[in-house]
Parts: C-alpha cells; sequence; structure tokens
C-alpha cells in the first residue's frame, strides 16, 4: 500500500513557474515508476510526464514537452514535477500516480488506469 500526498499548487501568472512535490508513504517507493497527470475541469484526465522507478528515464507528453522536468528522490520518497513558462491551458488538477513494475529503468505506462495509487491532487492555476 502507498499513500501519496500532492503539495505545491496554487496560483501563477502565466510564463511563471511552480514546483510540485508528491510525498509517498512505504518503505517501496523505489518500486514504482512515478506519473504526473492533470484533469482540466470538463476534460479527461490526461497524461503530463512519467519516471522510471531509477530516475534515470524520464517521459513526457508532446503538450508539455521543454517546459517540465520530473525528478524523484528515492531517499525522501518524494517526486517532483517542475513546470516553467506556464500557459492558462496547464491550469487542472494535477495527480501523482505510483505503478508497480518491476522494470527500474524504463518508463512503462502512460495510461491512468496501469496506475496502482492515486494522490488527491493539487490545483493549479495559470492566470493570464
Amino acid at each position: 500500500q502507498v499513500q501519496l500526498v500532492e503539495s505545491g499548487g496554487g496560483l501563477v501568472q502565466a510564463g511563471g513557474s511552480l514546483t510540485l512535490s508528491c510525498a509517498a508513504s512505504g518503505r517501496t517507493f523505489s518500486s514504482y515508476a512515478m506519473g504526473w497527470f492533470r484533469q482540466a475541469p470538463g476534460k479527461e484526465r490526461e497524461f503530463v510526464g512519467a519516471i522510471s522507478r531509477s530516475g534515470g528515464t524520464t517521459y513526457y507528453a508532446v503538450s508539455v514537452k521543454g517546459r517540465i522536468t520530473i525528478s524523484r528522490d528515492n531517499a525522501k520518497n518524494t517526486v517532483y514535477l517542475q513546470m516553467n513558462s506556464l500557459k492558462p491551458e496547464d491550469t487542472a488538477v494535477y495527480y501523482c500516480a505510483a505503478h508497480s513494475t518491476i522494470y527500474t529503468t524504463v518508463v512503462v505506462t502512460t495510461t491512468p488506469n496501469d496506475y496502482d495509487y492515486w494522490g488527491q491532487g493539487t490545483q493549479v492555476t495559470v492566470s493570464s
């Protein structure tokens, strides 16, 4: 069982930056690839990016590639989402999620249904 708690959301002006954190409970954090997703009002949950268990591999959605960086600190049981050059269309609730996998160096899936545990989400609002 893994519990995930996101933090760091808030209101930011367009062009600004924000870093979200996701703290995981339990001693098996490094057993999970971690993903970030977002959901805007009236829209489906959307993949943002993910990082492998080892932290050595990341994969980003085209819509955010070049503007975000995902990293993790397995010693601190925390994964981060750094977002730059934010746009109003980035406004959404951001979720982190954990995917149990035997693979340590690859991002296996970007599909929400494949992720086993989810945080409660944190709101990011980008004003124009």
